[in-house]
């Protein structure tokens, strides 16, 4: 079963064809809804006329590409920041994986070294790596030994916590219920200090 977000149809063919794209809405899955993060790759793929890869991306003047990212409606609200941030990982998986993102996953020994490479990338903390994680081996098949512990709670079968447990509106509805219970809590907390 793969991502299945509210968005253009065809964002999310995309997203499941295309291991760039994944990879991509989740660098772009902050401070923007997530519908928001996922469709972008999309948005930028029609105004290249064609899908990207890695390559291109991480070779791209960066002055033209803060220009794609930024053009109205912009793919995310930091467009400078984001497109600086999508050829620095690009230019990771080429120097790395040889431009292909899929081998940021395919060969992974265990659940740790998945975890670690994905960390290892520009933008990804802990938890945001262990929701990409997640997200690989609920939506897309990728269960090396060890994904779910590696994942954290964003591993557990029956979580409702981020993008990887988004199958249908009803799902969305409860990871956005998780995520604004999450937040007060941490406004309460940090009121408290």
């Amino acid at each position: 079963m793969t991502l299945s977000l509210p968005i253009d149809p065809e964002a999310n063919r995309l997203l499941e064809r295309s291991p760039l794209a994944l990879l991509l809405g989740m660098v772009l899955d902050q401070q923007v809804p997530m519908e928001k993060a996922f469709s972008s790759p999309y948005v930028l793929a029609q105004r290249l006329g064609h899908e990207p890869d890695a390559r291109e991306l991480a070779g791209y003047a960066p002055e033209a590409l803060v220009e794609l990212f930024a053009q109205p409606p912009a793919l995310h609200r930091f467009p400078k920041a984001m497109a600086a941030r999508v050829q620095e990982v690009c230019r990771i998986l080429v120097d790395r994986y040889d431009g292909d993102p899929a081998r940021l996953w395919a060969d992974v020994t265990d659940g740790r070294e998945l975890l670690r490479r994905v960390t290892e990338l520009p933008g990804f903390g802990k938890q945001k790596a262990q929701i990409f994680v997640a997200l690989l081996g609920k939506r897309y098949g990728v269960t090396p030994q060890g994904w779910r512990e590696a994942a954290g709670g964003y591993g557990d079968a029956d979580a409702y916590r981020s993008v990887a447990d988004v199958t249908d509106p009803e799902s969305l509805r409860r990871v956005r219920e998780f995520k604004q219970a999450a937040k007060a809590e941490a406004k309460s907390k940090a009121g408290k200090a």
